[in-house]
Order: structure tokens, then C-alpha cells, then sequence
């Protein structure tokens, strides 16, 4: 399962959903689309979602690139620097594509989350 982030007016990045937490990843793809504005912790991009999900095989740790939900606020968040969860997070996946943009976004940027559609 592929999704599109898109940061309006600055570009598209393409996420690769995986098996670490295949319930919170499935729930969040069925999901979508879903958007709204950016918020920063570190170097890291999160926003809350319409999803409720419980913490599945929590991690305290993230790798750059990492797309993961943080269950106490309901989140969505991209770790695009070096910078580790503020408390443990469901990893679903790994940015595959222009991971870069996230460093031009700006704290109120809207992002939209999608079904990847290679034909569009």
C-alpha cells in the first residue's frame, strides 16, 4: 500500500505503507483521504486525525523517513530529521519519495494524505 503526502503549493512525497503495525497502517489507508495543518516537534511533522487507534507494537525510537501514529493525540506523524518520538508511536511506514520537501514545510502548511494513484 502506497499513500501520497501532499504539502499544498510545495510538492508531493510518496509513503510505502508496512508490516510493523499492519492494524493501525490498514485503519489509517481505509482512512483516507484525510488532511489538515502542519504542527512541528523537532524535525518532526505530525497533525491529528479522525482516527482512533490503540498503541499496537509501540516504539520509542524512529528513523528518518519514518511515518508512524502517535496514539495519545490522535496523530499522524512524519519524522523527516533526526529527531525521536515525544512518547511511543505506531510505525506504518517509510517515506519512499522526496523525503526533502519536508524541510520546506512550514507550520500551517495544509497536507493532504492520499491513495497513491501512479496514473494521476
Amino acid at each position: 500500500m502506497k499513500i501520497e503526502i501532499e504539502v499544498e503549493g510545495k510538492g508531493k512525497a510518496i509513503a510505502e505503507l508496512d508490516d510493523r503495525n499492519p492494524k493501525s497502517a490498514k485503519a489509517i489507508y481505509e482512512s483516507l483521504p484525510l488532511e489538515n495543518k502542519a504542527l512541528f516537534w523537532l524535525e518532526e511533522i505530525y497533525f491529528d486525525i479522525p482516527v482512533t487507534l490503540e498503541e499496537e507494537n509501540p516504539s520509542k525510537m524512529a528513523e528518518i523517513g519514518d511515518i508512524s501514529y502517535w496514539p495519545p493525540g490522535y496523530a499522524f506523524c512524519i519524522f523527516f530529521g533526526d529527531t525521536q518520538p515525544y512518547s511511543e508511536v505506531n510505525h506504518i511506514g517509510q517515506i519512499t519519495e522526496n523525503l526533502e520537501l519536508f524541510f520546506n514545510v512550514d507550520e500551517g502548511d495544509r497536507i493532504i494524505l492520499k491513495k497513491y494513484n501512479k496514473e494521476l
